[in-house]
């Protein structure tokens, strides 16, 4: 008979043994039913948000949502912070605080950090037990929220405090200043052990919350590396400085690149066509979207936490502000240049010009609308924004003021339109063809082929002549005929010239020409010819006009009608000192000549 124990009679320690091992998985089936029936009740209502009707009702959903985000951490390691399971928790959390007083920038970030510091300190300090915390039957029975503004735990300065207005007025949160004052709370509770009674506490909440990488995959890179490479220097660990110094550089290459591309193919694919010129706007895009992710590659990646957090934030949010202006302002100029696109709208005219200056001061009011709108994100108070905006905006006009001018000049002409590109014009000294106006000045090419740059303030006050603009060209030209012409000598000389100008090139019904005998000179009879010449095409003017002398050269040369000579002339000597010379006419047959003298709009 071998000796041995029965199996139906186990001993004593075996029975302990089998019942402790029964114990224990009966509890890790119901904490694992527990679990599964919680997320279920989670999945079902995950917008569900943290009672805050009393201290004691925000207490306990602020301690039982932190303690059940690290079961979640401890029970599923591989989990990014992103994932949708944590959301309901993590904002349960954060309903419990009073973020008002921090700026709208840093909430989210600055408010978890301060949820895992406040956690910290109440797993380490003794809490009161729950009868003693004010719930919502208490607050009734005292009469009321209003008899009780606030409670604060005792021997602490952590206070739970009622919202009096806004929003969530009338719920009670963890006051502003006690989410402000938390991190130097910490400090000095965390040299405390953890407490072993009441409560449930979450041990190491704090150290996965500042160290642990978010996503798994730099997580499991991090766990490879070399034990020094987690010694931290300045508050972050020796990875996370090499890490963010790389993002810093990649992030500043692409912004670089991105600005220069578009800046470069700018102005070629401006001239291939609009929508083109549309398309390189997509590199100020893209240049703007890249402190957004290198904020999200330090925060949600290298788990970058504390004032160096705020730091980067306030400086990525302040680098993407500029960057929405610059983006501002290549809307505006692309939306003006579709619209200008037009057929009917010159490229270079008034209205064109007027069109550009709309869409830049919308511009301009849209990114002072942005300015205002994110300093209020990043804190800034809305008044000291108006009066830096105010400051800057009177330095700006003292500075500027010869361009200011410049620019009413050209909202001025831009309104009255006296010219437009390609239009001839006579300002001051300056004959020549409009080629550009600008919103600073006018450029003008000269007649000598030279160009004239000059400024919009002076050309709004300045009086214009525009030649581009006249619906004809007008000539007036005297003929003169020696004084011993016979009478029927003059009346066939102005009876040729009517006949030469008897519906001429380029006459209208409603201008006829006109050729009277008008004077008498002390040396010749004068004969006033005027027309007018339609279009105004100064080429074709000129070569009528030439036709016209020669016509009425050679009907004169037939009939033996001379043309008249000064009776003076003047010239200069050698010396500079002018002279007169007596010119006598001496007879009939010999022939002398005069071309007309002329007067005409050129």
């Amino acid at each position: 008979m071998k000796l041995g124990r029965s199996p139906e009679q186990p001993t004593w320690g075996g029975s302990v043994w089998l019942r402790a091992r029964r114990g224990a998985i009966a509890l890790l089936v119901w904490t694992v039913a527990v679990g599964h029936v919680a997320r279920a009740e989670e999945s079902r209502n995950p917008l569900r948000p943290a009672d805050t009707s009393s201290p004691r009702a925000t207490l306990t959903s602020f301690l039982d949502s932190c303690n059940e985000m690290h079961d979640m951490i401890l029970a599923e390691r591989a989990k990014t912070r992103r994932d949708p399971q944590y959301v309901p928790v993590v904002n349960r959390i954060l309903d419990c605080l009073d973020l008002s007083d921090l700026p709208e920038y840093a909430r989210e970030h600055a408010g978890g950090e301060a949820a895992v510091y406040l956690k910290e300190v109440l797993d380490r300090i003794e809490l009161p037990p729950d009868e003693e915390i004010p719930d919502a039957e208490a607050i009734e029975a005292a009469g009321g929220s209003e008899k009780l503004p606030s409670w604060r735990i005792p021997d602490t300065r952590i206070t739970i405090a009622r919202v009096e207005e806004g929003p969530r007025r009338g719920e009670y949160l963890f006051s502003p200043e006690t989410v402000l004052r938390v991190a130097e709370f910490y400090e000095y509770a965390k040299r405390l052990p953890y407490r072993t009674e009441g409560r449930k506490v979450s041990p190491g909440f704090h150290r996965w919350y500042l160290s642990e990488p978010a996503d798994p995959t730099v997580a499991a890179l991090v766990h490879r590396l070399p034990k020094w490479c987690s010694n931290r220097v300045v508050g972050l660990a020796i990875w996370q400085w090499v890490g963010l110094l790389l993002t810093a550089l990649i992030g500043a290459a692409v912004m670089f690149l991105a600005y220069r591309l578009g800046r470069v193919r700018s102005k070629p694919m401006r001239a291939e066509g609009v929508v083109r010129y549309c398309v390189t706007l997509l590199f100020s895009v893209v240049a703007m979207f890249v402190p957004l992710a290198f904020k999200e590659v330090a925060t949600d990646y290298l788990t970058i936490r504390g004032d160096t957090l705020y730091v980067l934030s306030f400086v990525a949010n302040v680098v993407f502000l500029l960057a929405l202006l610059v983006v501002l302002a290549g809307a505006g100029n692309r939306i003006a240049e579709i619209i200008i696109a037009s057929p009917r709208i010159h490229p270079k005219g008034l209205d064109a010009q007027l069109i550009r200056i709309v869409c830049r001061v919308l511009t301009l009011a849209a990114a002072v609308i942005v300015f205002l709108e994110g300093g209020r994100y990043l804190g800034i108070p809305l008044t000291t924004l108006l009066a830096s905006a105010g400051v800057g905006g009177l330095a700006v006009a003292l500075a500027a003021q010869d361009t200011l001018k410049s620019i009413f000049g050209s909202v001025m002409i831009l309104l009255d339109k006296p010219y437009r590109a390609g239009e001839r014009v006579i300002v001051g000294d300056y004959d020549g063809i409009v080629e550009d106006i600008g919103l600073r000045s006018t450029k003008l090419r000269l007649l000598t082929g030279h160009m004239a740059s000059i400024p919009n303030e002076e050309m709004a006050r300045s009086r214009i002549e525009n030649v581009g603009r006249r619906p004809h060209i007008r000539r007036i030209a005297d003929v003169h005929i020696p004084l011993d012409t016979p009478r029927a000598k003059v009346v066939k000389a102005i009876e040729l010239i009517r006949e030469a100008l008897d519906n001429h090139e380029g006459m209208e019904p409603d201008f006829p020409p006109r050729v009277y005998f008008t004077d008498f000179h002390p040396d010749a009879f004068n004969i006033r010819i005027i027309y007018w010449y339609h279009p105004p095409n100064y080429w074709d003017f000129l070569a009528f006009g030439e036709k016209l002398n020669l016509q009425i050269f050679r009907a004169f040369d037939e009939q033996g009608i001379r043309f008249s000579l000064p009776s003076r002339i003047t010239y200069t000597t050698g010396d500079g000192e002018p002279q007169s010379l007596e010119v006598k006419v001496v007879g009939e047959g010999e022939r002398s000549g005069q071309a007309p003298q002329d007067s005409a709009e050129e």
